[in-house]
């Protein structure tokens, strides 16, 4: 049976971790926090319509975390030129059905089964669900491999981006990995680390229950004051991240820096069972001011320095930037898959996906060229 719950708080936790698995971002804390806070929800533009497929027994065997959009912001998979296209023939491209995490272009599971087959149902049933409610479209965003290719065989249209990861290789230490790039690259990135601790700056990680509510009110700050610099709006609230130092502390890793023993600049990570992901990052600069290259430090440096320490395999940096590649990172394929109500607007995206990923496969293919590791 297929039903749609307006709150994940609907399911158990216990029932929702268990098709989840371990990425901390699918998991019922982090979806409750942000729909408890008000990050998501009908005002926001994000109203939640979580998808479920119960058996007999009223066991759920199936999930897929569900909203339904009236704009495009806070996904990481760019849309607007379709909306506008929309909009110039008189069309309505909102509301739409997307199968994400808000705010987080991070790659995990989006179809939450134990095979094939129940997950195939979930997509169909997410199609349905658009075409009866008269959405314009569904959209799987950031799904993992073998999910996005069973999005393909059910005939949604594949898209592919590019994002920059740090891989973990034999490096034993941080050392060992500076070690490994070439003498140049090895050379800036000394430089750049250099001149944060020239400045007098002292970097301390905590984790879990360390970390003060006196610290989490300053990252806020430091977060909102990112936004600020870009003329935005934060998406997250002070309570989301009190929330989520309560209900999932061991995940979090605050990096902070200070200044003459004053908080000057933090950068939120949240650990995964294999992986490090960062998230936010802002400053506050103190008396001193702007201290040059704090940015990589915090965001970079630290965060391959514990995903080293702590035996991960990746540290996922966040979205987008080429200067990554220069520090380490490498680019990795990203998917999405999507259907169209609209005939003709679908095959006019389908011609245009496959030229676009076309011109991604190359440009993946020129970054992988420009590997800053010794041949």
């Amino acid at each position: 049976m297929i039903r749609l719950h307006s709150q994940i708080t609907e399911f158990t936790s216990a029932e929702w971790d268990v098709l989840a698995g371990t990425q901390p971002f699918v998991s019922h804390a982090y979806l409750a926090a942000l729909e408890q806070t008000a990050a998501v929800g009908e005002r926001s533009g994000w109203a939640p319509c979580h998808l479920a497929l119960r058996d007999e027994a009223q066991r759920l065997i199936g999930a897929m975390p569900l909203y339904r959009k009236t704009h495009s912001y806070g996904e990481y998979v760019f849309d607007w030129a379709w909306a506008d296209a929309y909009q110039r023939h008189g069309l309505d491209y909102y509301p739409k059905l997307i199968s994400a995490i808000p705010f987080t272009p991070i790659t995990g599971p989006r179809l939450l089964a134990k095979d094939d087959a129940t997950r195939q149902i979930l997509l169909a049933a997410a199609v349905a669900i658009a075409q009866e409610a008269g959405d314009s479209s569904f959209h799987l965003l950031f799904p993992e491999a073998n999910q996005a290719a069973l999005a393909q065989q059910s005939g949604l249209i594949p898209r592919c981006d590019v994002q920059f990861h740090w891989l973990r290789g034999d490096w034993r230490d941080y050392a060992d990995f500076s070690d490994a790039l070439t003498r140049d690259k090895r050379k800036k990135l000394r430089q750049e680390r250099r001149k944060v601790s020239d400045a007098g700056v002292e970097i301390i990680r905590k984790r879990g229950s360390d970390i003060s509510e006196a610290d989490w009110h300053f990252f806020y700050r430091c977060y909102s004051n990112t936004y600020l610099e870009h003329r935005s709006t934060p998406y997250l609230s002070l309570a989301f991240f009190l929330q989520i130092a309560s209900s999932m502390p061991q995940a979090c890793l605050l990096v902070l820096a200070y200044q003459a023993g004053q908080p000057i600049a933090a950068a939120l990570n949240i650990i995964g069972p294999d992986r490090l992901y960062g998230r936010y990052w802002g400053a506050a600069w103190g008396p001193a001011g702007f201290v040059a290259n704090l940015h990589f430090e915090l965001c970079f440096y630290q965060g391959i320095e514990f995903a080293l320490e702590a035996g991960l395999d990746a540290f996922e940096g966040g979205a987008q930037g080429a200067h990554k590649l220069a520090r380490g990172f490498a680019p990795v394929s990203t998917q999405s898959a999507h259907w169209l109500a609209h005939a003709g607007f679908a095959d006019a995206i389908d011609q245009h996906l496959a030229k676009e990923r076309q011109a991604v496969s190359q440009w993946q293919s020129e970054l992988e060229q420009h590997k800053p590791f010794k041949r």
